[in-house]
């Protein structure tokens, strides 16, 4: 099931976060638009209130927290119910996914991540933006805002778990970005985008589809929760 409560409870307060910290958010979308393609029909998959979708100009979204949605509609964004384990779009409908802090919100990364594929065309991209959870920075910010109410249910990934996942998913050519090298708490302007990962606590992948899927030894694309995190957390 998905974890909307919080986010049907709270939406007004996580919209306003953006605006009380504008240097981490800079940070971030231009993270993001360092490996956004130049496409016209894309699509974010967990789109929030539309904070991203709308300046890197994506029109379509897919939120099951009703309270999101209406924000997001609000901003202009064509947006759908809908889960990321099971969009409700055909088969190679998108020329690229969007994903921001949506994977450790979901039931089951790596299905939300087939799906994903699913929807993009033949050379399609899928960019992927989250907070590293073995990144010094993102480890430290993590552990101080734990038990805040939209991290409590979450599950924080590592940037090679993400890439495992992706890979296993058939998408290849892997390029990262990473940025918030600063505290984001006290940060007063935006960080620098740098190539890689490792040391910053946001990061950000594109992999593209691939025309046959590369699996990866020892992961099943129909692994439950369990299975990848007993198959892909405990190499870390």
């Amino acid at each position: 099931m998905p974890r909307t409560a919080v986010f049907d409870q709270h939406a007004a307060r996580y919209d306003a976060w953006f605006e009380r910290h504008p240097a981490v958010y800079a940070s971030e979308l231009a993270a993001v638009r360092a490996l956004w393609p130049p496409v016209q029909e894309a699509l974010e998959v967990g789109v929030g209130t539309g904070r991203f979708a709308v300046p890197l100009g994506i029109r379509h979204g897919v939120e099951p927290s009703p309270s999101m949605r209406r924000l997001a509609a609000a901003r202009g964004v064509q947006v759908m119910d809908g889960v990321a384990e099971a969009l409700p779009f055909p088969d190679r409908r998108f020329e690229a996914v969007l994903m921001v802090t949506t994977l450790c919100f979901v039931d089951d990364p790596l299905q939300a991540i087939r799906e994903a594929y699913r929807v993009l065309r033949p050379g399609g991209f899928l960019v992927i933006g989250f907070m590293d959870r073995d990144s010094p920075p993102g480890r430290h910010y993590l552990e101080r805002h734990r038990e805040r109410p939209f991290y409590r249910e979450a599950r924080f990934l590592s940037a090679s778990e993400v890439a495992a996942l992706m890979q296993a998913a058939g998408l290849g050519e892997l390029g990262w970005r990473q940025t918030l090298f600063s505290d984001p708490d006290t940060m007063t302007r935006p960080d620098p985008v740098r190539e890689g990962h490792g040391t910053g606590a946001f990061v950000v992948v594109r992999g593209q589809r691939l025309s046959d899927p590369a699996f990866l030894p020892g992961v099943s694309l129909n692994a439950s929760p369990e299975g990848w995190q007993s198959g892909l957390m405990h190499r870390s």
